[in-house]
């Protein structure tokens, strides 16, 4: 069987698993809905469930898939490109062509940006191929201060340069004329030719040699991929909020990506960092649209990853992920209102790809993940929409008490496949030899999950909340920018934490209210996941967003990540304005 009719294959049985798996939902949906009449309420609840499920099923699927391939057919996964070379003790190749790892800036603090690359740098010299790479920082910045701090740092990182080393480039646009993908287009334009390959590096990005070196060899034996990267992994932080978030994902990422890899093959996702890209046809096939009118859904494209990833495919190379965990580290977000202006930057950029679903010539995946891209956001609103129809119907008569229970049954229920991927990585975690022993032993993996998943229940309303309260703006015109962001301060003032977060926490109070009066005490109580967490918002960014509260998990080691405890020689002694 060839590979295309085997990936073909893959595919309709994803398709297959998906449209039963919704087929049920909707099916069960309509029943109960309908059993009376369909109300206005009604209408919604289904409506909503529609919109939010198929997405979440996706996940679920991914995430069973990858589990079962990881410990039933691990051979499938090994076969998978690049991860033989990822994996294998054997030395990595000395690289034939030339790489530049290009890290784009725009008013981020200077220092701890070019204290990665030193290491970087470091990293590559320790095996002995830094002659094979050039490091160019690219600045978008415009603040007096941090250009000129900007500036000195890179006169340090040059005059380190060793003496087979090409030596380093550094340039500031007075425009940031197309954001990041923008500054990187311009230098491909200009000396791209020089170089076969590039690496995109965001501020908080970190990369060992080896790893490098590796994907870089993977892309060399075949010619055929444009775009290469791993599993890129959060780098101990000293954050509360970001130790319990990137747990979360550190063990559940493994059996999703998996999964995800398994069917998508050569049309794989592209997060946009930390990895390899081939020049020649990145310059050619991927440059991006300018899209008609103004922001927030015209102008320059803000979340290019995944665009850029499609015109790759369609110039026929193809996109590769290798879920394999790695040496390839970045800095979560260290708080929560800082992981919700992310989020609202990236549910701004997927929602320009509904310009884009129209596209001439793209592969039917690449096309399926764009809609998937904006599903991610639309599933949080239609999610919110069904809480909003379940209360509102309950207090106007529009809803019997069954149809209120059943709206909060089905958020339950969605939540509940949302959270599959993060289950499906803790069976993953048992089943792989010492993996709890990665995390700290059972004990301490066990406790780390329960906290997590409890703190996953809790955010989960909040951030759904500010996604749909954000969509609701677009509307209106309301757009973000891109800009430098808070990689390292912690212990938010409470007067910091109210003003984006009161409409949470009204919003709260508002649905405990409405239940109350609707369906009585038992149903509030019923539905406190979700009542709490918006109404607890703003202490909950605080309590979280605190050092002492890092600082105490650290001692305890509650949601421990691996690095931890073997940290690698690039993260080897960071210095604390790095974390």
């Amino acid at each position: 069987m060839s590979a295309s009719v085997a990936i073909r294959r893959r595919r309709r049985f994803v398709v297959a698993l998906n449209a039963a798996t919704l087929a049920v939902a909707f099916a069960a949906m309509a029943s109960l809905l309908c059993a009376d009449g369909l109300t206005l309420a009604e209408a919604v609840i289904g409506l909503g469930l529609m919109l939010s499920m198929p997405y979440t099923v996706l996940g679920f699927w991914n995430a069973v898939i990858g589990l079962v391939l990881r410990h039933g057919w691990p051979e499938t996964v090994d076969a998978m490109p690049g991860v033989a070379e990822l994996t294998t003790a054997a030395a990595p190749p000395v690289p034939d062509g030339h790489t530049v790892l290009v890290v784009t800036l725009r008013n981020e603090t200077p220092a701890p940006v070019f204290e990665r690359l030193a290491r970087m740098r470091e990293s590559l010299a320790a095996i002995g191929v830094i002659h094979r790479f050039t490091f160019a920082v690219l600045s978008d910045s415009d603040a007096p201060d941090v250009i000129a701090a900007e500036q000195a740092e890179f006169r340090a990182f040059a005059a380190g340069a060793a003496t087979d080393e090409a030596a380093p480039f550094y340039r500031r646009r007075e425009r940031n004329t197309g954001y990041k993908a923008g500054n990187i287009a311009e230098f491909l334009d200009d000396r791209g030719a020089a170089f076969e390959y590039f690496i995109p590096l965001d501020a908080d990005s970190l990369m060992s040699g080896e790893v490098i070196v590796r994907l870089v060899g993977v892309m060399q034996a075949r010619p055929t991929i444009g775009i290469l990267q791993s599993l890129v992994v959060g780098m101990p932080s000293e954050s509360g909020f970001a130790r319990v978030f990137q747990f979360g994902m550190r063990h559940a990422m493994r059996a999703f990506t998996t999964g995800a890899a398994w069917w998508t093959a050569d049309c794989g996702s592209y997060w946009g960092h930390n990895a390899v890209i081939r020049v020649a046809p990145f310059r050619a096939y991927c440059r991006l649209p300018e899209l008609s009118g103004r922001p927030p859904l015209g102008g320059a494209i803000l979340s290019h990853d995944q665009v850029e990833a499609a015109f790759m495919r369609r110039a026929g190379y193809e996109v590769r992920v290798v879920p394999v965990e790695t040496d390839s580290y970045e800095i979560n977000p260290p708080t929560l209102l800082d992981f919700i202006r992310r989020e609202l930057r990236w549910c701004q950029g997927n929602m320009q790809y509904l310009r884009l679903l129209t596209t001439p010539g793209l592969e039917p995946v690449s096309r399926f993940q764009l809609v998937q891209a904006i599903g991610m956001y639309l599933a949080p609103a239609a999610w919110i929409a069904m809480i909003a129809a379940s209360c509102i119907g309950g207090v106007l008569g529009d809803l019997s008490l069954g149809s209120v229970t059943l709206g909060l049954t089905l958020f339950v229920a969605v939540f509940g496949l949302a959270i599959a991927p993060k289950i499906a990585g803790v069976i993953d975690v048992l089943l792989s030899h010492r993996g709890t022993a990665r995390y700290g032993g059972a004990l301490l993996f066990a406790a780390s999950v329960a906290v997590e998943l409890l703190w996953s229940t809790l955010i989960a309303p909040v951030v759904a909340l500010s996604i749909t309260l954000f969509l609701l703006g677009l509307l209106f015109g309301r757009t973000v920018a891109w800009g430098g962001q808070n990689r390292d301060r912690l212990d938010i003032p409470w007067r910091d934490a109210w003003p984006p977060l009161v409409p949470h926490t009204l919003a709260g109070i508002a649905v405990a209210t409405t239940l109350w009066i609707a369906a009585g005490a038992g149903a509030a109580l019923w539905a406190a996941p979700i009542i709490i967490g918006p109404t607890m918002a703003v202490p909950l960014t605080v309590w979280s967003g605190r050092r002492t509260v890092g600082a105490v998990m650290q001692r305890r080691r509650l949601c421990l990540i691996p690095e931890e405890r073997d940290r690698p020689a690039v993260l080897a002694a960071r210095r604390a304005d790095v974390a």
